[in-house]
């Protein structure tokens, strides 16, 4: 279903917002309370792609499971994660498939990783992409090196199975580290159950953990979410305030980084005891041009971020993208097709995204609403959302928003955004 909005603005200066947990934080203690049931979850993720963990996880404790077929459909993370658990799930054999893009997502590099630690995995289709056939064993290996450039739920997915291992891991990685708050974020939950990690140079090791302490551990609320509100207070008029919980200043998630990244917009954050208030700068003067702003720790705010610029009428040039072709979509390459879409001139790399929409001020658009394609991504779908206090668009496919944010237009309307199916 396709959804339109109309021109709207905040109708409550002072909104509140309830989040709920970070995916990436869920997805990691799902995956350890498979290995460790001493572990209770609060505050867990919503969204479509934990929700296909936890469906998973359950089922894959059914006694004498053979050769089960897991359909992962979009949800990536929980493709990388389940690889690497099934692969040390002794006596039992699986099939990992997914959706059609899921099939032309890369997968090699864990799957040889994981081989070379001495794991049982084939390809069905083609090879270097799922679906996987998965035969579990037990891994004495404990040394691997692994590419550092690439995404880092490979890398998690590595870590997080590691304290089950016999001899632990060791994992070397080579060159340039992508994405390090997620894989720190990985070793602090690890430490926060008990497991010695250690992060030198690029040597990552961890040790055994044959169990646990009973424990209860407490997900916050998901920033990549908050980028969605953090846009819709930049676009704002002066006065908004919206309150988000439950955030803390020392979040574990690369993508906190939007606190500093969004003083640019004139947007503030005040962190209050278990929530965090953004409020709309007065007399903020914006800046003409963004330049050289590097995302590589946090490249899920790309998005939320290029459509801001576009909204303001501020140029930008966002790098450290490259992990964006290999999302839910190439989201570079969508980018460009729909910000042009409004007049902006778009120029992408492997690596980069330059916006110029000196030239397409929004208020020189038509009547008609612009139809943006979401391309099966639920962050197309909510990035593109904020344009709404500017512009009436059209957002199609509206319903992909549930792979991360189920109650995203919901929330929307709460403030004042005007949303009918079409």
């Amino acid at each position: 279903m396709n959804f339109l909005l109309q021109k709207s603005e905040i109708r409550n200066q002072k909104s509140e917002i309830i989040i709920s947990g970070s995916k990436s934080e869920t997805n990691r203690l799902l995956l350890l309370k498979a290995l460790y049931p001493e572990i209770e979850i609060e505050n867990a993720s919503n969204s479509d792609d934990s929700e296909v963990m936890t469906s998973i996880l359950q089922q894959s404790k059914i006694a004498n499971l053979q050769s089960q077929v897991f359909d992962i459909h979009h949800a990536g993370t929980a493709m990388r994660f389940l690889t690497a658990f099934f692969a040390v799930q002794e006596g039992e054999e699986v099939v990992l498939t997914g959706s059609s893009r899921m099939k032309e997502r890369p997968i090699k590099i864990l799957v040889e990783a994981l081989r070379k630690l001495g794991a049982d995995i084939s390809y069905v289709e083609n090879e270097g992409y799922p679906p996987l056939r998965i035969k579990g064993k037990k891994i004495i290996e404990s040394q691997v090196t692994l590419p550092a450039d690439v995404s880092s739920q490979y890398i998690s997915a590595l870590l997080l199975i590691a304290p089950k291992l016999v001899n632990g891991l060791e994992l070397t990685l080579k060159g340039e580290i992508t994405s390090i708050p997620y894989i720190k974020m990985t070793l602090a939950l690890l430490n926060e159950i008990g497991v010695q990690t250690s992060f030198i140079d690029n040597i990552i090791k961890i040790h055994h953990q044959s169990s646990i302490v009973n424990q209860i551990s407490t997900v916050e609320s998901d920033w990549s979410s908050a980028s969605y509100w953090y846009s819709i207070v930049a676009l704002s008029e002066v006065g908004a305030e919206i309150s988000l919980s439950s955030y803390k200043a020392n979040s574990l998630q690369g993508d906190s980084s939007l606190v500093d990244i969004y003083k640019n917009f004139g947007v503030k954050t005040l962190f209050n005891e278990n929530n965090i208030t953004l409020c709309k700068e007065k007399n903020f003067h914006l800046p003409s041009s963004i330049v050289q702003l590097n995302l590589q720790s946090s490249p899920d705010i790309a998005q939320t971020i290029a459509v801001t610029c576009l909204g303001l009428g501020i140029n930008c040039e966002l790098t450290g993208l490259h992990t964006l072709k290999i999302k839910e979509t190439d989201r570079l390459q969508a980018l460009k097709n729909e910000l042009e879409k409004f007049g902006a001139v778009v120029i992408i790399d492997n690596d980069s995204l330059s916006l110029d929409c000196s030239s397409s001020p929004l208020e020189r658009l038509g009547q008609t609403p612009i139809s943006i394609a979401t391309y099966q991504d639920h962050r197309m779908a909510m990035a593109f959302a904020p344009l709404a206090l500017k512009t009436s668009l059209i957002i199609e496919e509206a319903a992909v928003v549930s792979k991360s944010y189920p109650n995203f237009w919901k929330d929307l309307e709460c403030v004042g955004f005007v949303i009918n199916p079409v």
